[in-house]
């Protein structure tokens, strides 16, 4: 579900139903919260990819420096 879906989210109307404006302004708190973990969702993710890389780099740099000497 993205923020939009949850912002422009149509309910139908009841008899007994609930204060529209209490529900866009909470649709509007759930909505920029999403967005806010979404963002670092992707933030995170590029983090990752980005130690992932720098282990690896560092694993090959490691690995030819720990090989023994001659053929076994």
């Amino acid at each position: 579900m993205t923020p939009y879906e949850v912002r422009t989210r149509e309910f139908a109307a009841r008899r007994r139903g609930v204060d529209p404006d209490e529900v866009r302004e909470f649709q509007a708190r759930v909505a920029d919260e999403l967005s806010t973990l979404n963002e670092t969702v992707r933030l995170l993710s590029r983090e990752n990819d980005r130690l992932g890389r720098a282990l690896r780099d560092w694993q090959r740099m490691h690995a030819r420096e720990c090989r023994p000497p001659g053929p076994w």
